[in-house]
């Protein structure tokens, strides 16, 4: 097995910087790729945070004049990984999030933020950094998409390129007058270029000039290619078919293990479920719930918005609670979906339990204290929280779409039959839909026998990075002459 060196490009890395499932990501796959012969160096813009994790670095490059400031390129550690950090305070020295500025809106500067990210990340692919040339750049999402571009225009070898799309909803795409303050010249402003419906499209670019495609599942992959699931580049990806493949996520099966995870009150595993009981009576006192082991408890862990179907959970909540059932919600967003679940946890006092931002305990203590984690997502590229739902026994009611249907088997009577169900997926996803998954899973729940037959399934499951990292390595070695 022929050894490799990838240099990963990503805008947020767990557990450094977070806002999704794309941090989960970047963090988690070098150190499971690493058993396939992968050596893996990170590339991530210098936040605060990031600034601050790193031990040990150096500046292996200075650039006096880069996006409208100087910055440094750093070499070091923070915990496991290995990275390359962007020193440029003046386009990353910013409290918050990475993409949004304290009003909510994008930052005026992504184009030029991201875009230096991007020129990093080619110069270290021909070899800025001494001693370090990769054989593959993996460029994840739009922030990393002028990659592939940036490397077609230099001359001389260069890496393969590998493009990973984990939502296509989110593209990247900025004024076309910014070209030349990108460093890209008047040539590729086509259509086989970086034009996108005259604008700079930083995510059409990648996926224009990688050598690979990868998205987040294989139906993920194939919905994409639709004029529904595409976002408008379903023309772009079925042109270019040959080269897209679906590759499942995994979750850190270390950071995510019900047998010793800190942040539960009582830590156990599939042979002792019982003990479960500690969790479910610790998360409904956290959310102020009224202290019931004997009625269902539904949990939720997702950011708030269209996409993912929360509003399903809003019209059919009267058929969620009845019989005494519970609901608690963790999550951000849409500032309406906000405000309609704060006026659900008054309307159903000690019934609805919420907490909105984002807290990391608090998400595990859903998973390994609810009965059943509803993910009813209109789309849903891979999805996590269902995975970590299976590992903690938290069976998942999810949507039959992207991610979602490649994760979970539906209880239909067959499946029951077969021993090889692990929770619930409903289709289409509309409220009856919704509310009939919901209404299974009420009857199966109140057969304790075979509901623990449903838990032991999921968490028998492998949902780690294993297998995928093993497809990773392979898509990487096939980019590679022979």
């Amino acid at each position: 097995m022929r050894p490799l060196t990838v240099l990963s490009v990503t805008s947020e890395i767990f557990p450094i910087i977070k806002t999704g499932g794309l941090a989960d990501v970047a963090g988690a796959l070098p150190s499971a790729l690493a058993a396939e012969g992968v050596t893996v160096v990170t590339l991530v813009p210098g936040y605060p945070a990031v600034l601050k994790a790193l031990k040990g670095s150096e500046a292996v490059h200075r650039y006096p004049g880069f996006f409208g400031g100087t910055a440094r390129l750093l070499s070091g550690r923070a915990g496991d990984l290995d990275l390359f950090v962007i020193d440029a305070p003046h386009l990353f020295d910013r409290p918050g999030s990475p993409y949004l500025a304290p009003d909510g809106q994008d930052w005026p500067d992504n184009a030029q933020r991201f875009a230096a990210i991007a020129r990093a990340a080619a110069d270290i692919g021909q070899g800025l950094a001494p001693g370090f040339i990769p054989d593959v750049i993996h460029a994840h999402d739009w922030q990393a998409g002028l990659v592939p571009i940036y490397l077609s225009l230099a001359e001389g070898p260069r890496p393969a390129t590998v493009m990973t799309i984990h939502n296509i909803a989110f593209q990247g795409a900025f004024p076309a007058y910014l070209l030349f303050e990108l460093g890209l010249p008047a040539s590729t402003f086509t259509v086989d270029g970086v034009e996108y419906h005259g604008q700079i499209g930083f995510l059409k670019a990648g996926l224009q000039h990688a050598d690979r495609i990868t998205t987040v599942s294989p139906t993920y992959a194939k919905e994409i290619q639709t004029p529904d699931g595409g976002m408008g580049l379903d023309g772009l990806l079925r042109f270019r078919s040959r080269v897209v493949a679906g590759i499942l996520n995994g979750i850190d099966d270390n950071v995510w293990d019900p047998a010793t995870d800190t942040h539960l009150e009582q830590t156990y595993s599939r042979d002792n479920l019982n003990a479960r009981v500690a969790n479910k009576a610790a998360l409904q006192k956290r959310l102020g719930l009224s202290q019931n082991r004997d009625v269902m408890l539904f949990g939720v862990v997702s950011r708030l918005s269209e996409q993912k179907g929360l509003d399903l959970v809003l019209a059919g909540l009267s058929s969620l609670l009845s019989d005494g059932a519970q609901l608690v919600l963790l999550g951000s967003g849409d500032l309406i979906l906000e405000d309609s679940f704060r006026a659900a946890s008054i309307a159903y006092p000690g019934q609805v339990g919420c907490l909105f931002g984002y807290d990391e305990g608090l998400a595990h203590l859903i998973q390994g204290g609810s009965d059943a984690l509803l993910v009813p997502s209109r789309f849903e590229p891979c999805g996590l929280t269902q995975l970590c739902a299976m590992r903690y026994g938290s069976t998942p009611i999810v949507s039959r779409v992207g991610g979602l249907a490649d994760t979970i088997i539906d209880a239909n009577e067959m499946a029951l039959a077969a021993g090889v169900a692990t929770g619930f997926q409903f289709s289409p996803v509309t409220l009856s839909s919704f509310t009939d998954a919901v209404a299974r899973a009420k009857t199966l729940w109140r057969d304790r026998e075979a509901w623990q037959r449903l838990q032991h399934n999921g968490m028998s499951a492998d949902v780690s990075w294993r297998r995928p990292a093993k497809q990773y390595a392979d898509l990487y070695r096939s980019c590679l002459p022979t």
